[in-house]
């Protein structure tokens, strides 16, 4: 049953959420505008707060999802199990294949499976996340520093739970290796701010 969930959970993460919701509510295609990434950032520029709203929540929700039906439906608890199925949701988002293989950067998702993985441990990652966008205002770096930390939060919350944490460091070298022109940009000093078409401010992350 835990093979079927991976794949199941890869299908469900390769539903882009973001061109679908550009898409119903009569936006331009996240991938034709701005950076060309279906992720929630991209959306808030360029459809405003409700649609990025939706994205960021339905990213998410690829990644809770596939874990809590492994946990509560299968009775899966074995971190290693519900890290995999994780990973598998959380690939489907940055390698779709509905979409020819190209999707989102993945934060958003991770946070889902880091939340359905361990509660906690989720919660300290957002609780960053957080803390660093309000204070630097700059979405990539707030996302990079909270994932940098990720590891380190479920090592120690999980009472050093080893493929646990490996699976964690696996997802955060992807999210770090897809925001590699955000890296560049951030140290160039041309990073965007994090601000919607209205000129509101948000939090989310080019996911």
């Amino acid at each position: 049953m835990a093979y079927l969930l991976i794949v199941l959970a890869y299908l469900l993460g390769s539903i882009s959420t973001a061109i679908i919701t550009c898409k119903l509510m009569g936006l331009p295609d996240p991938r034709t505008v701005g950076s060309n990434n279906p992720g929630a950032t991209n959306v808030l520029r360029h459809g405003g707060k409700k649609a990025a709203a939706i994205t960021l929540l339905g990213d998410a929700l690829k990644g809770l999802v596939p874990v809590l039906l492994a946990r509560f439906v299968f009775g899966i608890e074995d971190y290693t199990w519900l890290i995999l199925i994780g990973i598998a949701a959380f690939l489907g988002h940055l390698y779709p294949v509905f979409y020819g293989f190209k999707g989102g950067k993945g934060v958003a998702t991770a946070i889902g499976v880091f939340l359905g993985v361990h509660f906690w441990a989720g919660l300290a990652f957002i609780a960053t996340w957080l803390v660093m966008a309000k204070g630097f205002k700059i979405s990539s770096l707030a996302a990079l520093i909270a994932t940098a930390l990720s590891p380190v939060y479920f090592w120690v919350l999980s009472d050093g739970h080893g493929w646990l944490t490996i699976g964690v460091v696996f997802m955060a070298v992807l999210i770090f290796w897809r925001h590699e022109s955000n890296i560049r940009n951030l140290l160039s000093g041309k990073e965007d701010k994090i601000q919607s078409r209205e000129g509101a401010e948000s939090i989310t992350d080019e996911d």
